[in-house]
């Protein structure tokens, strides 16, 4: 074990919390056979198997639980202490890992990171796609984005964006030949887009609320997706009515090429927050991200 290699142990750590030898690679960047090569090498060095490797994936052997649960609190301390060094540092640089869905970044996150990126070349992004709840701890994330009402209470919560709500819209050819839904309930008979939400177990139920009734409805349709702009193409090309968020379909409404249904069911809630646990806060890298990220609009 005294020969044992640090990044041996911390691309054990990937591989497990990926499961896959292929992934485990691309997020360390390097090839497959050099990381196999470092967890056969651990696993010498150590004299007991670690992984149990399938065709598909990779499972943990007894012993690599054990020793994952020993070495991963004191892995991410160590790397802490070296992030916190970068603060002797003339720029800040290091890497940030952030989970957020595919909205949040081209309407928020995208935008405001971009001159960041051009303005310090030693700060590394990663930005990992995904419309579900991701626990940015036990995943390896520095921080997530999610809507304010989802943020966990342990969390410093910094808010990004402003208010925005989820709206019905379809195009004025469907709606000529299929009829303007009234009230929620309505969209029970019409050809409805709809959005899987594989973290939370099936397809999302689209939200509205009126006068403080609220109601949730699980509509039916030919198509599903996971992506609000396949779904707005959808309603684009009039195959039904698709529920997403206004500021996706607001220039289309303008232009008349949609139309919003359901107007008064659509109430705006609070909008993208920046969340992560309280080690973060102190390293210069992370304050530049949030800084630019902080959202200071109404």
């Amino acid at each position: 074990m005294a020969n044992t290699d640090f990044n041996d142990l911390k691309w054990f750590g990937i591989v497990a919390e990926e499961r896959n030898f292929t992934r485990a690679a691309a997020r360390i960047g390097v090839a497959q056979s050099t990381l196999s090569h470092a967890i056969k090498r651990l696993e010498e060095n150590i004299g007991i198997r670690l992984l149990t490797r399938t065709t598909r994936n990779v499972a943990l052997t007894p012993a690599g639980t054990q020793l994952l649960s020993t070495v991963s609190p004191r892995l991410k301390e160590i790397e802490g202490e070296i992030d916190a060094l970068m603060a002797f540092r003339d720029k800040p640089s290091g890497s940030i890992r952030l989970t957020l869905s595919d909205h949040a970044l081209e309407t928020v996150v995208w935008p405001k990171l971009k001159p960041i990126l051009m303005a310090y070349p030693d700060i590394n992004i990663e930005f990992s796609i995904d419309n579900g709840f991701r626990n940015i701890v036990e995943d390896g994330f520095d921080a997530g984005v999610r809507l304010g009402e989802s943020v966990e209470k342990d969390m410093i919560a910094v808010r990004i964006g402003p208010d925005w709500r989820m709206i019905a819209v379809a195009s004025p050819a469907y709606l000529t030949e299929h009829g303007v839904p009234e009230h929620p309930q309505d969209l029970l008979t019409h050809n409805c887009v709809n959005m899987r939400q594989e973290r939370l177990g099936g397809l999302y139920p689209w939200e509205f609320e009126k006068d403080g009734n609220e109601i949730n409805v699980r509509v039916d349709g030919q198509i599903t997706f996971n992506n609000s702009y396949a779904m707005m193409d959808a309603a684009l090309s009039s195959i039904g009515i698709a529920f997403v968020p206004n500021s996706l379909a607001d220039h289309h409404i303008a232009a008349g090429t949609l139309q919003l249904v359901l107007d008064d069911w659509s109430p705006f809630f609070d909008g993208y927050f920046l969340y992560y646990p309280t080690r973060r806060q102190n390293l210069p890298v992370f304050r530049v991200i949030v800084d630019a990220l902080r959202h200071r609009g109404r």
